[in-house]
C-alpha cells in the first residue's frame, strides 16, 4: 500500500523516459550525447532522483504524523506535528494556515501525477492505434479514472485501496519479471551493480550541485522538479503511510519507508531503463528518438522489441490506470482527514468531493501546457511546504527529545523507588539480627522418642 499510494505512476512514466532523456542530453552537459558515458550518467541521476532523498520527504512527514497521532493520541493533522513549537496555537489561525498549505500542496501534487498517468495511458492507446494522442483523449481518460475511483471510494480503506494495491503490486511485479527475463538480463544486473556503486560514491556531490558558474537550467528542470514533486506529495504520502503504520517502531517505520521503496525503484530503473539503453546502444532500436518526440512512448517501443510485447503494453496501460485509481482514492482519504479534524475514516461524500476536485485540477493542468505545465505547478505548490518541513523536522526532534527525557526521568524515579524498597528490606534484616543478638530466640526442638513428657508420670508395676 505504501508503494501504490506513492510513486507508482511516476516509476512507470519515468522508468524509461528519464534515462533516455539524459542519454540524449547528458546531465550538466557532461560527456557527449548518445554515448556509453551519457547512458551511465543518465542511470546514475535516475537513481539519485528516485533514491533516498525522495523518500526521506515521505518518511519525515509520515513519522511526525504517526508519532503525534498514535503516541500522543492527537488529531492526524499536519498542524498537530507543530505542537511542540507552537503549543496551543495549533488550534488557532496558525494551525489552520498550516493545514490549508498541506491541502493545497496535496491537491497539486496528486493532480500532477494524475496528469502524468493520463499522458502515459494515452500514449499506450495511441501506440496500439486505439486512440489519437491529444488532450481530448486525456480528458476522457481522467473521466474514466474518476468513475472507477468513485466506485473504489465507496468501499472501506482495508478493502478498496488494499485490494487495488495488492493487484497493482502483483501486476507490476509480473511486468518487472517479464522484462527482466525476456530482456538483457546480464546487462540489467551489471547496470544495477555499477550504477548503485556510482550513486553511493557520488551522492554528496550530486546533492550539492547548483551550477553557479554556468547558465545551465538542468538542475532546475530535473533535480528541483523532482524535489518539488516529492515535497508536494509529502503531506499525502506521509499521512497515508502514518494511517497504515500503527504498531510499528521508529526503526521499522524508517526501514519500511526508505530502504524497501528505494531498492525497488533502483531495480525498476535498472530493468526498464537498462533494457532501453541496451536496445539503443547495441541493437539500434530508436528508443531515444521515440522518447524525444513523445516522452511516455519509450515504454511501448521497448515492449515492441520483446516477445509478447503487445500483451505487455496492454498490461502496462491497465497498471497505470490502477495506479491512478489507487492514488486518487488514497489521496481522498488524506484530504478528508485534513478537512475533517483528522478523523481516520472521513465520510464518503467528503472523499468523493475531493476526488472530483483533484481530477478537475489535473484536467486544467493538462490544458495549461501538458508535461511542462505539470512540472511548473509542482515547483510552485511545493515551495511553501518546503519551509514547513524544515520546521516540522525541528518540531519532531523536540518532541522525541522531550519524550526521551520523560522516559529517562520515569526510569530514574522507578530506580530510586526500587532502591528505597531494597534499602528498607536490608534495614529490616539488620534490625532483626540486632534483636536476635539481644534476645535470642530459643530453637524449638521436638522431644526425643525415648524421653517421656515431663508432666506425665512413669508407669510402675504396682499400678498394673
Amino acid at each position: 500500500m505504501i508503494f501504490s499510494g506513492g510513486m507508482g505512476v511516476g516509476l512507470v512514466f519515468w522508468g524509461i523516459a528519464e534515462p533516455m532523456m539524459h542519454f540524449v542530453e547528458p546531465p550538466l552537459g557532461i560527456g557527449e550525447p548518445r554515448t556509453a558515458q551519457a547512458a551511465q550518467l543518465g542511470m546514475r541521476y535516475s537513481f539519485f532522483h528516485w533514491g533516498f532523498h525522495q523518500w526521506a520527504n515521505f518518511a519525515l512527514v509520515g513519522l511526525a504524523i504517526a508519532y503525534v497521532r498514535f503516541r500522543h493520541n492527537s488529531h492526524g493533522l499536519i498542524s498537530e506535528t507543530f505542537r511542540p513549537l507552537l503549543g496551543d496555537r495549533v488550534a488557532g489561525g496558525a494551525g489552520k494556515a498550516i493545514d490549508v498549505l498541506a491541502v493545497v500542496s496535496t491537491i497539486f501534487g496528486v493532480a500532477t501525477t494524475l496528469g502524468l498517468g493520463a499522458l502515459q495511458i494515452n500514449s499506450g492507446l495511441s501506440r496500439l492505434e486505439l486512440a489519437p494522442y491529444d488532450v481530448g483523449v486525456q480528458f476522457a481518460i481522467i473521466g474514466g479514472v474518476g468513475l472507477l475511483f468513485t466506485i473504489s471510494a465507496m468501499t472501506p480503506l482495508d478493502k478498496g485501496v488494499r485490494y487495488l494495491s495488492n493487484a497493482n503490486m502483483t501486476l507490476a511485479a509480473a511486468l518487472l519479471l517479464y522484462v527482466l527475463i525476456a530482456g538483457p538480463t546480464g546487462f540489467i544486473f551489471g547496470s544495477l551493480t555499477q550504477t548503485l556503486g556510482e550513486y553511493l560514491g557520488n551522492i554528496v556531490e550530486m546533492s550539492l550541485i547548483t551550477t553557479p558558474y554556468t547558465e545551465q537550467r538542468w538542475v532546475e528542470q530535473w533535480t528541483m522538479f523532482y524535489w518539488a514533486w516529492g515535497l508536494s506529495w509529502a503531506p499525502f504520502v506521509g499521512s497515508f503511510i502514518a494511517r497504515i503504520s500503527r504498531g510499528r517502531t521508529i526503526r521499522e517505520f524508517v526501514f519500511g519507508v526508505m530502504v524497501v521503496p528505494v531498492a525497488l525503484s533502483m531495480l525498476w530503473f535498472s530493468t526498464f531503463g537498462g533494457t532501453a539503453l541496451h536496445f539503443e546502444l547495441f541493437e539500434g532500436v530508436p528508443v531515444a528518438d521515440a522518447v524525444a518526440s513523445e516522452a511516455p512512448s519509450g515504454l511501448y517501443v521497448v515492449f515492441d522489441n520483446l516477445p509478447g510485447g503487445a500483451f505487455a503494453a496492454v498490461a502496462a496501460i491497465v497498471l497505470v490506470a490502477m495506479f491512478l485509481i489507487t492514488s486518487a482514492d488514497s489521496a481522498t482519504f488524506v484530504l478528508g482527514m485534513f478537512t475533517s479534524k483528522g478523523v481516520l475514516n472521513p465520510n464518503r461524500f467528503v472523499r468523493i468531493v475531493w476526488g472530483a476536485l483533484q481530477l478537475s485540477m489535473a484536467g486544467v493542468l493538462l490544458l495549461s501546457g501538458g508535461l511542462e505545465g505539470l512540472q511548473t505547478i509542482s515547483i510552485i505548490a511545493a515551495f511553501p511546504f518546503m519551509l514547513l518541513m524544515v520546521l516540522m523536522a525541528y518540531s519532531l526532534h523536540r518532541d522525541l527529545s522531550a519524550d526521551h527525557a520523560r522516559q529517562v526521568e520515569k526510569d530514574r524515579v522507578l530506580h530510586e523507588r526500587v532502591e528505597a524498597l531494597l534499602l528498607k528490606e536490608e534495614e529490616r534484616k539488620k534490625a532483626y539480627l540486632v534483636e536476635e543478638e539481644v534476645h535470642p530466640t530459643a530453637p524449638e526442638q521436638p522431644p526425643a522418642a525415648d524421653e517421656a513428657p515431663a508432666d506425665e508420670p512413669e508407669e510402675t508395676g504396682g499400678d498394673r
